[in-house]
C-alpha cells in the first residue's frame, strides 16, 4: 500500500476524515484541563488547526532512522521539513539526549500550559 502512491492517497482520503471525526468526538468527552494527542502527519494533513498548541519533537535523520524500523515507501519524502515544523510550532525540542532530558522538556511544557 505505501509503495503505491495512488492507493495510499485513496486510503488516506477514506480514513483521515473518519479518524478526525472520532478524535473530535473523543475530545469533546474529555474533562481534564490538558489533553495530549500524537499526530504523526499533523502539518501534512492540516490537522494543526484543530489544536490550541503544538509541540514538535525532532531528531536528526540518522538518529531517527537508528531508533525505528525503516519507513515504508516514500513516506519520508512526503513529510514537511523539520525546520518548517519547528517554525510553526508553539514548542519544539531536538531529541538527541536521554529520556530524562526529554522528560524535563515535557514537564516544562506541561507546566507552562497549565498556567
Amino acid at each position: 500500500m505505501f509503495a503505491d502512491r495512488e492507493q495510499l492517497l485513496w486510503l488516506e482520503q477514506l480514513l483521515h476524515p473518519r479518524v478526525v471525526l472520532r478524535y473530535l468526538e473523543w475530545r469533546e468527552q474529555q474533562t481534564k484541563p490538558l489533553n495530549v494527542t500524537e499526530v504523526p502527519l499533523l502539518y501534512e494533513t492540516g490537522g494543526d488547526e484543530r489544536f490550541d498548541k503544538v509541540v514538535v519533537i525532532t531528531a536528526p535523520k540518522a538518529l531517527r532512522e537508528a531508533r525505528r524500523e525503516p519507513l515504508p515507501g516514500d513516506r519520508e519524502t512526503r513529510l514537511i521539513d523539520d525546520k518548517e515544523k519547528v517554525k510553526r510550532a508553539d514548542y519544539s525540542y531536538v531529541n538527541t539526549g536521554s529520556l530524562d532530558e526529554l522528560d524535563v522538556f515535557v514537564r516544562s511544557v506541561v507546566q507552562d500550559l497549565m498556567r
